[in-house]
This record gives C-alpha cells, sequence and structure tokens, in this order.
C-alpha cells in the first residue's frame, strides 16, 4: 500500500492520516482522513453513499443518520481555506468524487512537486 495518494493539490499521508496542501496540513479527523483517501483512489470515479459506508465506515446497512453527507461536509469546510472545496464533488444521482483538474497545481513549484512533499 503507499504512503502517499495524490488528488489534485493535496497530498495524503497515510503515516499521518492527514492531507495536506503545499506545506499545510489539513487536520482531518481519521474519517474524513478515510473519506479523502478512498475518492481519491479512483478520482472522478463517482461512489455511491452505500459504498462509502461499506468501505469507509464498514457497515452494510442503512443508519438513520446523514454521517456521509456530515463528513462531507467537514472535508470541504477544510478545503475551503484552499480554494478546494468544489474538489469534493457530488453527483446527486451517482454519489461523491474527487473532481481533480488536469491541467498543473497552482502549489507546484516548477519541480514536478518534488519539492512539496
Amino acid at each position: 500500500m503507499p504512503r502517499f495518494r495524490e488528488a489534485g493539490d493535496i497530498i495524503l499521508d497515510l503515516f499521518h492520516r492527514d492531507g495536506r496542501v503545499a506545506d499545510r496540513w489539513l487536520s482531518l479527523h481519521p474519517r474524513e482522513f478515510e473519506l479523502l483517501w478512498r475518492l481519491a483512489e479512483q478520482p472522478g470515479e463517482p461512489m455511491t453513499r452505500r459504498e462509502l459506508l461499506a468501505d469507509v465506515w464498514r457497515i452494510h446497512f442503512e443508519p438513520e443518520t446523514n454521517s456521509v453527507a456530515v463528513h462531507v461536509a467537514r472535508v470541504r469546510a477544510k478545503l475551503d481555506a484552499f480554494g478546494l472545496a468544489g474538489m469534493l464533488a457530488t453527483d446527486p444521482e451517482r454519489g461523491y468524487f474527487l473532481d481533480v483538474p488536469s491541467e498543473q497545481s497552482v502549489f507546484t513549484f516548477g519541480d514536478g512537486g518534488a519539492g512539496t512533499r
């Protein structure tokens, strides 16, 4: 399993169980990290609420809570500090996904990102 997973301007660090943009940590809570880590595994591919509950929460029934939506909102709020809230997108019919731009990051320093790790 890789230690790092990149999703656009975000670098997720499995060792620290947190994400960062450039040199600033996002201060993700464990479930928030797991949510982003799972979505970053297949950027652009929507995951339904049920799939996320199974993969991230490890429950295989429909709870009477809106836990997924709450965690998505919290992650978006943390990403908003970097102008990246829209990266965690919602497709009303297919679920949540990371909308990772294909252009070069605004946080890359001209060395392909090697200096940001």
